[in-house]
């Protein structure tokens, strides 16, 4: 079953900018992790830092974005869809960011957590996201 556009946007409280964004930092993110993979380019075992910046400056472009999208909303006088709009945005980028920044101390060395510990924020965000599609149909 694939989803329609209008489906995702809804579920996943994304717009189709935040959505094309992602999709950018994505496709650079799987280039390097298959350079760092090949031990094409990258050697040190820190790398791992370079590998994943593309999806960290997502997230920041992504904030970003919320932000200016929460003041247009509040200067419109949509305060009420203004908050919970960026509620949702900041509770999900703040475990996407959570989720791979522990991912990355742990492909570097620099934690001693399991993989069940890093993926909670992801786990989290899966049960937050079936409640909002059960709320929304």
């Amino acid at each position: 079953m694939i989803f329609s556009l209008s489906e995702l946007v809804s579920w996943l409280g994304l717009t189709l900018f935040e959505i094309w964004i992602n999709l950018m930092s994505y496709f650079i993110f799987i280039v390097l992790l298959a350079l760092k993979l090949d031990q094409f380019t990258f050697k040190d075992n820190n790398d791992w830092w370079i590998v994943f910046s593309p999806l960290f400056v997502a997230d920041a472009l992504n904030s970003y974005f919320c932000v200016i999208v929460f003041i247009r909303q509040y200067m419109e006088g949509m305060v009420k869809s203004g908050v919970m709009r960026g509620l949702w945005s900041l509770i999900s980028l703040l475990l996407l960011f959570i989720f791979k920044y522990l991912l990355c101390r742990k492909l570097t060395g620099q934690s001693a957590l399991e993989y069940s510990e890093v993926l909670s924020p992801v786990f989290i965000l899966l049960q937050l996201i079936a409640i909002r599609a059960c709320q929304l149909h």
